[in-house]
């Protein structure tokens, strides 16, 4: 062990943690130019920036936290705040794919503040403002009029939203056009011979909801066909529940041939309860749903759908997270992905191969 290696040892054999002044020890720079280039500051070379932040991997430096925000004002986090029972096969761990894939090269961190359903949805928001323990928030599951990001506004605290809301103009978010999808589904459906659809749609409170259901009423206006809306649940509840509730719809209504499933664990529930319990009437009822894993469409290769690129979204979002804390002053960073109807259509192609049934 070498003589600088015996002084960072404690007595009790325990490593010190490396400080900035370690880095600019083995590095030769000043500690501030050290600090300026974890910081990403505009005026360090980026040669100075790879040297500095290669050591600091090397040597396993983690930036305090309380002494940074004493510095700069700066936590160098980012929070997602997200519903602990949001069931979206693995769609939460997609977003966090993508978030963190965007940020691994940034000095920000992602942290994952839940938030319980049916306690007040201020409280994780408002914790993260008050106790200023992130530099910007992401959030979804949006109302039209959604509370936090009005607070949020006001407090011009920075965020995105992963989905719309009624001022939608004014702040940084990414969405997908689910009044496009559930468009383009129904009207498959019904070029199908499908004429008396039951939907599973998402809550009728969250903006995404109302945007699916307008979807439903444009296709119904332009090709006729008729619709059954599950009231019981929604799409974002249990799987299990959604099943349950499609076996009693299917057991009432013996002419539904068509469900429309605004979550792919719709989806997965809607195949659960037709092969389980109707498996004779498998191959009279279509489903279309949406694709966000690959996952779905290998489970049942006649599931219709679309795909969803929720990873994509993530990545979006942190970089309008980013623009939000660092360039206050630029529009906000805004993306609407729109479905195409040629997505679908291959999917009716690939249901029409004699290859899917092997």
């Amino acid at each position: 062990m070498s003589h600088s290696e015996e002084k960072s040892v404690k007595p009790s054999g325990v490593r010190e943690q490396p400080t900035l002044k370690t880095i600019a020890r083995l590095s030769g720079f000043a500690v501030p130019t050290v600090s300026r280039a974890l910081n990403d500051a505009p005026d360090i070379s980026q040669e100075t920036k790879k040297t500095v932040r290669r050591i600091a991997k090397d040597i396993g430096y983690v930036p305090n936290r309380a002494g940074l925000r004493l510095r700069t004002g700066r936590t160098n986090v980012i929070s997602l705040i997200i519903p602990t029972e949001q069931d979206g096969m693995n769609q939460t761990a997609m977003l966090i794919s993508g978030l963190t894939s965007e940020l691994r090269h940034t000095r920000y961190h992602l942290n994952i503040t839940p938030w319980f359903v049916g306690e007040d949805v201020m409280r994780p928001v408002k914790y993260i403002v008050e106790t200023g323990s992130a530099d910007a928030v992401i959030l979804n599951a949006t109302s039209a009029e959604d509370p936090r990001i009005a607070y949020l506004m006001e407090r011009r605290f920075p965020f995105a939203t992963h989905g719309r809301t009624s001022w939608a103009d004014k702040h940084p978010y990414f969405d997908y056009d689910n009044t496009a999808f559930a468009r383009i589904g129904f009207k498959r459906l019904v070029a199908r011979g499908r004429k008396n659809i039951f939907a599973v749609l998402p809550p009728q409170d969250q903006l995404y909801g109302q945007f699916m259901m307008q979807g439903v009423q444009q296709s119904i206006a332009e090709v006729g066909g008729s619709v059954q809306l599950c009231k019981a649940a929604n799409s974002d509840s249990p799987g299990i529940e959604i099943r349950n509730h499609i076996v009693d719809a299917l057991t009432q209504d013996s002419t539904i041939d068509g469900i429309l499933c605004g979550s792919s664990i719709a989806s997965m529930a809607a195949v659960d309860a037709i092969e389980s319990a109707f498996p004779r009437r498998s191959m009279d009822i279509d489903i279309f749903g949406k694709r966000s894993t690959p996952f779905a469409r290998l489970f049942r290769k006649e599931l219709l759908s679309l795909p969803e690129d929720v990873q994509r979204a993530g990545q979006f979002l942190a970089r309008a997270a980013l623009q939000a804390i660092n360039e206050p002053h630029l529009p906000p960073l805004q993306e609407l992905d729109v479905p195409a109807e040629d997505a679908a259509q291959e999917c009716d192609d690939d249901y029409q191969s004699p290859n899917w049934r092997g």
